[in-house]
C-alpha cells in the first residue's frame, strides 16, 4: 500500500437564511420573520470554528465556501468578519479559493464591493433559469433581468471567477428552451457552469406536488445537446454537472470530489476529517440544522460518525466516479486506507459492464457509467 499522507483541507461556512423556500430545494434553509441578528450568527460561527481547530491537525486551508441558504443576504461588513474570523484562526494558501454563493434577487452593488474587499474571490450566482416563466414555476424571487445584471455587478466589482448554476428539466421545457437558456448563460461569459437536472427530492414542496417534468427521452437529450453546447464554447466537462474554462475548476468542490477533508461550520454544516495515526480513522461531523438550536448550543456538534472500512469504500466511490478524469490507485488508499484489492471483484464487474476504464492505475467512469451513475455506485453497497 502506499504512504498514507492527511487530504487537503477546506472549509464550507453555513449561512441558513433565505427570503424564500424554493419548492424544489432539500437543503438547510429557512425563512424568517424577524431580523437577522448577522453578528450573533457570526460569533457563533467563530466559537463553532475554534471548536473545530484540533481537526486540522496544522494543515492549512486550500479553499473557503460559504454557501445557504442565501449568503448574499449578509452585509460586507458581517462577510468580512467572518473571513477575518477565519484567516485569524487558520492560515489559508497564498492562492486559495473564496467562493460565495448569490442570489440574483438579493444582489446590491455595494455589497458585492464589499464582499470583493473582504476576500471572496470566486462567486457562484444561482440563476436557474433566464426564463421568466420558468423562474416563476420554481419560485425564484429574481428575474432573467436581474440575473444578467448580476454579472454584469460581480465584473464591475472586480469578480474575475464566476460560476453560474443553471438547471434543466424544468416543469414543461423544452429542448429548445433548454438551448437558449444555456446560450445565454454563455453569452454572460462565466468561468464556470453547472449544468443539472431538476430532480424531485423528498422533503420539498414539488414531491408532494410534483410538476410536470419532460421524460427520459426529452431529458438525456437535453442533457446531451448541453455537452455539446458548452464543449464548442470551451467549457471543459470534468464533472457530471460541472463544466469549467481551462483553470477555472472548482477546487473546494474538486476537494469534495477526489475524498479530501473539509471542517463544516453553520447551521446543519457537515464536515468530514481523517487522523491517521494508528488506527486509521475517518469520521463525519453535523452540527445542529436549526439555526435557533445552533446558536443556542454551547457545543454545535450534534453527532459524529466514524466511518468502517465498508463505508469509506462506498463513499469514496460515491464522490471520485462523478468526475472524469477518475482517480489514481494509490489515491483510494491514501484516502481510506484500504487496500484496493479489497474491491477487485467490484471493479471487475463494473469494467465488464462497461461503466468504468481501468489503465495504468488510472481508474475513471466510462460515459455510460456516468450516465448510469447510481447503478455504478450500488455495486460498492454490501
Amino acid at each position: 500500500m502506499s504512504p498514507i499522507f492527511l487530504p487537503p483541507l477546506s472549509l464550507y461556512i453555513h449561512i441558513p437564511w433565505c427570503q424564500r423556500k424554493c419548492p424544489y430545494c432539500d437543503f438547510n434553509s429557512h425563512t424568517s420573520q424577524q431580523p437577522i441578528d448577522e453578528m450573533a450568527y457570526v460569533d457563533a460561527l467563530m466559537a463553532d470554528l475554534q471548536q473545530e481547530l484540533s481537526l486540522a491537525q496544522g494543515r492549512p486551508l486550500q479553499s473557503i465556501f460559504i454557501g445557504g441558504g442565501t449568503p448574499s443576504l449578509f452585509s460586507g461588513e458581517a462577510m468580512g468578519r467572518i473571513l477575518q474570523g477565519v484567516s485569524d484562526r487558520l492560515p489559508l494558501v497564498v492562492d486559495g479559493e473564496i467562493t460565495m454563493e448569490a442570489n440574483p434577487g438579493t444582489v446590491e452593488a455595494d455589497h458585492f464591493a464589499a464582499y470583493r474587499k473582504a476576500g471572496v474571490n470566486r462567486l457562484s450566482i444561482g440563476v436557474q433559469s433566464f426564463d421568466d416563466k420558468q423562474l416563476q414555476s420554481l419560485e425564484r424571487i429574481h428575474s432573467a433581468q436581474e440575473a444578467i445584471d448580476a454579472v454584469s455587478t460581480a465584473r464591475q466589482a472586480g469578480f474575475d471567477n464566476i460560476n453560474l448554476d443553471l438547471m434543466f428539466g424544468l416543469p414543461g421545457q423544452t429542448l429548445e428552451q433548454a438551448k437558449c437558456d444555456l446560450q445565454q448563460a454563455i453569452e454572460l461569459q462565466p468561468e464556470h457552469i453547472s449544468y443539472y437536472q431538476l430532480t424531485i427530492e423528498p422533503n420539498t414542496r414539488f414531491y408532494l406536488q410534483p410538476p410536470i417534468q419532460p421524460d427520459d427521452e426529452l431529458l438525456w437529450s437535453m442533457q446531451q445537446q448541453g455537452q455539446r453546447i458548452l464543449a464548442a464554447a470551451g467549457y471543459q466537462q470534468y464533472e457530471v454537472s460541472a463544466y469549467a474554462r481551462e483553470g477555472k475548476r472548482c477546487r473546494h468542490n474538486l476537494n469534495y470530489w477526489l475524498f479530501g477533508d473539509y471542517l463544516g461550520i453553520g447551521a446543519g454544516a457537515h464536515g468530514k476529517t481523517t487522523v491517521i495515526a494508528e488506527p486509521f480513522q475517518v469520521s463525519r461531523r453535523s452540527k445542529y440544522a436549526s439555526p435557533t438550536s445552533y446558536l443556542e448550543a454551547k457545543d454545535c456538534c450534534l453527532k459524529q460518525t466514524l466511518l468502517g472500512k465498508e463505508d469509506l469504500s462506498l463513499e469514496f466511490m460515491m464522490f471520485v466516479m462523478r468526475l472524469v478524469d477518475g482517480f489514481s490507485e494509490d489515491l483510494f488508499s491514501a484516502r481510506t486506507g484500504v487496500n484496493l484489492k479489497s474491491i477487485e471483484n467490484e471493479l471487475k464487474t463494473l469494467k465488464n459492464r462497461g461503466l468504468i476504464e481501468y489503465k495504468q492505475a488510472i481508474i475513471r467512469p466510462t460515459a455510460l457509467g456516468r450516465q448510469f451513475l447510481n447503478e455504478l455506485i450500488e455495486v460498492f453497497v454490501r
